[in-house]
């Protein structure tokens, strides 16, 4: 276990809030969010940071075990940094207890809502870095994009330039001396520490905030941020492959994987095994991995004559080797001969077992057209689903 350095910043997480606008019945910072509480995932990214920090966590009474609960699932190493101390009957009032609980040492203090528990770990970074290099408090904004229009009760009375606005966001960084000092100083109650720090004489400076940092206000704010930690849907990669084969090659015919005895063969660098061939194409075009030339070409004497078994086996061990596991094969044979619904089962039990998904396989002639339809050759399509390891 590394060694870490005494903190010289601190992160005051705010968790103390009722949450009546959520309407979940529990406070804030406790209702659930994909499987979590609300506070655990900002607390995840709080101890992400790159500079470790002291994290003082303030809950309402009676949530103080709760929240240690959630320390203990995402602070690391870093556990010992925390604590959890009650919050006060305001929201200036529980920072206020979060500040008489900071280690001597402590330099530099951000203040955090909870209920904005998506910011990223780079928004606090930042933040910190802003302080240390400007001695300024320091707010993460961004720009508002929508039109803002002035009015009085149903009725607009002016528009106002955006371009002079920002949406302030947490964690918002401080002097610890010279918040301090603000905190003894300023009275009254303000909607955050930035604004106190203003009434307080001090000049407030914003760095860039995130999309990402949005306060979870409302049900639809909750459902916001569910829908930001929904994992990835991980979409199919589809291929399709065709190969075609003349009757005429020396020894026995092979297709599908199997052997046909007393069948003419197919010509090819191989054993001519076209439905063999066209999955090989199909699998190596879903995963981006070029044709059955590229891998299995004339330059590569050792597959001269190699059956199904080899071809498939190593298009297998490629797709796998480059992220993709097999979801399911089908393949279409076009051919007068050989007759093949008898031995469809065994060549669909053949291919499947060799590529571990399984192989659909089904046969039609061309009612005479063509060169299918002649007896002169075999047609094959293939179609290959894969899906990220």
């Amino acid at each position: 276990m590394s060694i870490i350095p005494v903190p010289r910043v601190a992160i005051i997480v705010v968790a103390a809030g009722s949450g009546t606008r959520l309407g979940a019945g529990a406070p804030k910072a406790f209702v659930g969010l994909a499987g979590r509480t609300i506070l655990s995932h900002a607390l995840e990214r709080v101890f992400a940071t790159a500079e470790p920090a002291q994290v003082v966590v303030v809950v309402p009474a009676g949530y103080e075990g709760e929240a240690e609960a959630d320390i203990a699932r995402v602070a690391g190493e870093r556990h010992d940094l925390a604590r959890v101390v009650t919050g006060g009957a305001t929201r200036q009032g529980s920072v206020a207890q979060g500040l008489a609980a900071l280690w001597g040492d402590i330099e530099i203090v951000l203040v955090h809502d909870a209920a904005r528990a998506l910011v990223p770990p780079a928004t606090v970074d930042r933040v910190i870095e802003a302080v240390r290099s400007t001695g300024h408090a320091i707010i993460p904004a961004v720009p508002v994009v929508d039109t803002i229009k002035r009015v009085d009760g149903t009725v607009i009375t002016a528009a106002v330039d955006r371009s002079e606005l920002a949406a302030a966001q947490t964690p918002q960084g401080f002097r610890r001396d010279v918040l301090l000092t603000a905190y003894a100083a300023v009275g009254q109650d303000f909607t955050d520490d930035a604004a106190l720090m203003q009434a307080a004489g001090h000049t407030v400076l914003t760095v860039a905030g995130d999309a990402l940092g949005f306060k979870v206000t409302t049900p639809a704010d909750l459902e916001r941020a569910a829908a930001v930690l929904q994992p990835p849907v991980s979409l199919p990669r589809i291929g399709v492959g065709t190969d075609v084969h003349a009757f005429g090659g020396d020894g026995t015919l092979w297709l599908a994987g199997l052997e046909w005895p007393g069948e003419q063969a197919l010509s090819g660098h191989s054993d001519g095994d076209a439905a063999s061939h066209a999955i090989v194409d199909a699998l190596l075009s879903a995963a981006g991995l070029g044709d059955i030339g590229m891998h299995f070409g004339t330059a590569r004497p050792e597959f001269a004559g190699a059956h199904a078994d080899v071809f498939l086996a190593e298009t297998r061990r490629l797709v796998e080797q480059a992220g993709f596991r097999i979801g399911n094969v089908s393949v279409q044979i076009q051919a007068a001969r050989p007759t093949f619904s008898p031995r469809r089962e065994e060549a669909q039990s053949v291919l499947s077992n060799i590529l571990g998904a399984p192989v659909s396989v089904a046969a039609t002639t061309t009612d005479g057209l063509g060169f299918v339809g002649t007896g002169a050759g075999v047609q094959v399509f293939a179609v290959a689903a894969l899906t990220p390891r």
